[in-house]
């Protein structure tokens, strides 16, 4: 007997009901299905052509971009790169002196080249070193996410590993998740400096649950040893591409996306000997990745 599409895709969708509620069946298989690239990996290369290391990025299979500056790029010259090469930005990286008076004209920016993420990625040293600058940021970040979000776009904040020490008994990171309004600041979590520190991602996944819609992916080769915060230039000599003599369990981390929140997934390296070749091991790795 002849049977309809929709009959049939009605049979097949109770079946699958019938053989979840009865335990049966295999748990799907995760993949990412747009990769990204924060562009400070390729930064040397854009400075002498932007648009065609952007186009060699794509060509990689990086569909996403997070720019960490524009080269002297107006923002309708960017957005036009883009369209040319079929690519989004849904994010990009902010300076923390740019969360003042020159706000409105980065968010005007941001939305001609179409960004729907602000992210500050940085407190200066010498800043935190002030007392209480952590509760400070917090409010800066809590005035940038009110003004961005009236514009479309949510703001969130980057770590590094010296937000994990703490500062008068409290992790600043942590300060950070309680004083920030989660709705205004959301965080870009960067897996790899969160793994320098010696913190469980899945744990701020749990107790923070959708907070984090944007992750930074790099190896990692090794720990670093001495004293926390370790020294900048003794911790990023352990950076690595994604997968390659690599620490970090990226399928344990990326099985509970669902429940950090994560939207976009920005490969980077910080030194990498040849960007172009490191991005292509890294996005190798991950397109074959399942969670």
């Amino acid at each position: 007997m002849s049977i309809s599409r929709r009959t049939f895709l009605g049979q097949v969708a109770a079946g699958t009901l019938l053989s979840t509620a009865s335990g049966g069946g295999a748990a799907a298989e995760h993949r990412i299905e747009r990769l990204g690239v924060q562009l400070y990996t390729v930064r040397d290369l854009m400075e002498k052509d932007f648009e065609g290391t952007l186009a060699k990025v794509a060509a990689l299979g990086y569909q996403e971009m997070e720019f960490a500056g524009y080269f002297n790029q107006t923002p309708k010259n960017v957005r036009a790169i883009l369209d040319r090469n079929t690519l989004t930005a849904p994010s990009a990286h902010i300076d923390y002196p740019s969360l003042g008076e020159k706000l409105p004209q980065v968010i005007e920016a941001s939305q001609i080249i179409g960004h729907r993420y602000l992210v500050n990625p940085w407190i200066d040293e010498e800043m935190r070193k002030q007392p209480d600058v952590w509760k400070r940021v917090a409010e800066t970040f809590n005035r940038a996410g009110e003004a961005t979000k009236k514009a479309g776009i949510q703001f969130a904040y980057h770590n590094h590993h010296f937000e994990f020490v703490p500062v008068n008994g409290t992790m600043p990171y942590d300060l950070l998740l309680k004083e920030c309004d989660a709705d205004l600041v959301k965080m870009e979590l960067d897996l790899c400096w969160i793994t320098v520190a010696g913190q469980d991602p899945l744990t701020y996944f749990s107790r923070y649950p959708g907070r984090f819609p944007l992750v930074h992916v790099k190896g990692l080769k090794k720990l670093p040893t001495g004293p926390a915060p370790v020294p900048f230039d003794q911790a990023i000599p352990n950076i690595t591409d994604v997968g390659a003599n690599d620490i970090i369990d990226w399928k344990r981390i990326f099985a509970q996306s669902e429940q950090a929140g994560i939207r976009h997934y920005f490969v980077e390296h910080d030194q990498p000997a040849s960007p172009l070749d490191s991005l292509q091991a890294s996005a190798t790795y991950l397109r074959a990745l399942r969670f």
